[in-house]
Order: structure tokens, then C-alpha cells, then sequence
């Protein structure tokens, strides 16, 4: 049976320049970066390389640039990190939105109950888009930190981080951005952005799982939330993960070099899919969620109404198709996406809803495929009812 691999906002298959280098590292000398002898000097190199080619690609000082195990941790760091340290200037209140990655919402949450943060969750409109005017007209003067995602990661909406920067600027906060699904996907150069933390992560770019970054622009407040040895300037303490690193600034440098030509391709394939399945499926209602202008060009969030997302998406399974919810599974039952909820899309919708995301290693020919085995699944459920 065919597979066809369309979760690549969930993780990305390693490119295989990225897995030959990680490879070289791995079967090398060890050495830890720590060490003053002549290994662990190489692999402190190694490290230092990786972290002056991420920098060049994203346009930021080297000395700005933390490595952590993902995205996750990221985004953990810079809110916690960012959120003491400024309440020690009197400010202990956190801006962010209601459709964050769960890595955002709940370490506010965590830091409402077990700190005593104040947090405002900023809604969003039909298309997941937060409105700049709302940002400024939800700002105190206790607000010490705005975050905001880049790109959203289930519907693809790109939020207006620049107007939204200068919001908080103007307010004495600080903005962290949530860039894991950007990377690679739209062009930025940190140093003319009024941006203040922005999280990474390797495994949505072709590189390793386990392994991202945490820009911090020089001068932000910042209070460390891991301790023991000084490594990362004495901001992330432990042994550095030398092949992960190396094979993440691998993947950044063909990422950034490739895509002026990937970019548009993705675009074509997403426009593809949606012309493809409404064509196979003229008799059902076929609609995109998210924005058709500000979106990612990977990124497509579906509803096919009247079909059950998990019904959809077991069936899909089962026909070797790889596609998402966008949510996590609770207790055996589908929890449905906080993201679709918060955009106030009509129930029909939120309850039918897949999101299907493309990359590496993806044709017009498989989408061709793809589309004739889903129209073979709708029509199976249909008539199931």
C-alpha cells in the first residue's frame, strides 16, 4: 500500500544531508564542548559553527542565540525566563492569545496559579488573526510580556508581529514569538524586527527531534530557568547536544537556501489539494479554515462538513494517508482544536475539521492519488450514516 505523508507541521522528515552530517559527528571522537582538552575544544567548535550559520540565516548575533532540546522548552524558557525577570520591574502581567501553541497556554497558566501572573488571553477573528488594535487596547502599565505565534500552527494564520512589536515596545513589555512554524517558511531578519524572544525548533525544518533555539535580543531581561554548569553564557546549563545542533544549523542552511524555489511549490500543492478535493467531492461542502492571505504556504485546515474529524481521520489511517486534527487525544475521545474554537467557526465546521500539511518529499502526483482514495472514504462514511 502507498503511505502519504501529510503531517509535516507535526514533525518532518530529516533531510538526508542533515542525518549524513549528525552521522559524522556521531561516529567521530567524543568530546564534551565543556572539556579543555583538544576533543572537547573540537566539539565546542562544532557548536560554535552551527550557532554563527543559524545566526547569519535569521539575521541576529550569535551571542543571541540559545540552544534547547525543542520548541517546547523554547517557549517555556522565554516566558518563564522573561516573565520574572520583569516582575522584578513591576510588571506582573502577561499579554498572549487565545490560539498559542499549548507549550504557551499552559506555562501561562502555570504561572497565573503558581506565581500569581496576571494573564489577558486575547481572542482572535474568524480567520485566527489577532487584531493589533486589541493588543494596545489590552496593554497596562503592569504588562511586562506579550506572546504572540508566528504562524499558527493548525490553520496556518500569520499574525502581524511587527505592528504587534511596536505595541508592546511603546508599553515597556517585552515580545516573545513563537516561530516554529515559520522557520524556513518566511523570511525575517531578527536585528529589524521589534521582536525580543522568538522560539525555534529543528524537527519542523528537516532536521532532528529533540533539538531548537531560543533567539534573546541583547539586553532583554532574562532569569535563567535551568542551573548546574555555565554553559549557553549561563543561561541553559547541561552538556549541549553537539550532533543535534550540527545537524539543525545543517538543516537551516538548506532550508534557507532553498526557499526561494520551496516556497512556491508548497503554495502550489496546497492550492492543488483544496482544487483537487472539492473536484472529486462536488456534493459536499469543502472549506478552508484560517486566512487566505496572511496563511503558510504548507499549512491547509480543511473541513469536509458533515464528516466526523475522527471518523476522517481513522479512515484516512487506514488508507495509508498521514493527517491531523491539529489536537490531542483525551481519554480515548477527540478533544476539539482550542484553535477552531477561539476562531468562532460554526459547529459544523469545528466538528469536521482535518489539517493536512506538506513538505519534503511531497508531489503533485501523490496529491493526484491521495484526493481519488479520500473521495473513496467520504463516500464510504456517507453511506455508513
Amino acid at each position: 500500500m502507498n503511505r502519504y505523508y501529510f503531517d509535516h507541521a507535526a514533525t518532518t522528515p530529516m533531510h538526508p544531508e542533515v542525518a549524513k552530517t549528525m552521522l559524522e559527528v556521531m561516529q567521530g571522537p567524543g568530546g564534551n564542548p565543556s572539556s579543555m582538552h583538544a576533543f572537547g575544544r573540537a566539539a565546542k567548535q562544532r557548536v560554535n559553527r552551527a550557532r554563527d550559520l543559524i545566526a547569519a540565516a535569521i539575521g541576529c548575533r550569535p551571542a543571541e542565540l540559545l540552544f534547547t532540546s525543542g520548541g517546547t522548552e523554547s517557549d517555556n524558557a522565554a516566558l518563564i525566563g522573561a516573565a520574572r525577570a520583569m516582575r522584578r520591574l513591576g510588571k506582573n502581567h502577561i499579554l498572549t492569545s487565545a490560539t498559542e501553541h499549548h507549550a504557551v497556554l499552559h506555562t501561562c497558566e502555570w504561572l497565573s496559579k503558581t506565581e500569581g501572573f496576571s494573564v489577558t488571553y486575547l481572542s482572535v477573528d474568524q480567520e485566527g488573526r489577532i487584531a493589533p488594535e486589541a493588543v494596545a487596547a489590552a496593554m497596562t502599565p503592569e504588562t511586562g510580556l506579550v506572546s504572540i505565534m508566528h504562524g499558527n500552527n493548525e490553520v496556518g494564520t500569520i499574525q502581524p508581529i511587527e505592528e504587534i512589536g511596536r505595541i508592546a515596545r511603546a508599553g515597556g513589555a517585552l515580545l516573545h514569538v513563537d516561530a516554529v512554524q515559520t522557520l524556513g517558511s518566511v523570511p525575517y531578519r531578527l536585528n529589524e524586527l521589534p521582536v525580543d524572544l522568538m522560539s525555534f525548533s529543528a524537527h519542523k525544518i528537516n532536521g532532528p527531534q529533540g533539538v531548537g533555539a531560543l533567539y534573546i535580543a541583547n539586553g532583554t531581561p532574562y532569569e535563567p530557568i535551568q542551573h548546574g554548569g555555565s554553559q549557553e553564557r549561563k543561561r541553559r546549563a547541561g552538556t549541549e547536544n553537539v550532533p543535534g545542533i550540527v545537524g539543525f544549523s545543517a538543516a537551516v542552511d538548506i532550508c534557507v537556501n532553498e526557499r526561494e524555489k520551496k516556497q512556491p511549490f508548497m503554495d502550489k500543492l496546497r492550492n492543488r489539494w483544496v482544487e483537487l478535493l472539492r473536484n472529486a467531492l462536488p456534493d459536499i461542502s469543502i472549506v478552508v479554515n484560517g486566512s487566505e492571505e496572511h496563511t503558510l504556504p504548507h499549512i491547509v485546515n480543511i473541513s469536509f462538513v458533515g464528516i466526523d474529524t475522527e471518523t476522517m481521520l481513522m479512515n484516512l489511517d487506514l488508507e495509508g494517508i498521514a493527517a491531523s486534527s491539529g489536537s490531542a487525544c483525551t481519554s480515548g475521545a477527540l478533544e476539539r482544536s482550542h484553535v477552531l474554537r477561539a476562531m468562532d467557526i460554526p459547529q459544523e465546521r469545528l466538528l469536521s475539521a482535518v489539517r493536512f500539511s506538506f513538505g519534503l518529499g511531497n508531489t503533485m502526483e501523490e496529491l493526484e492519488e491521495a484526493s481519488h482514495k479520500i473521495a473513496t472514504i467520504v463516500r464510504r462514511i456517507r453511506n455508513n450514516h
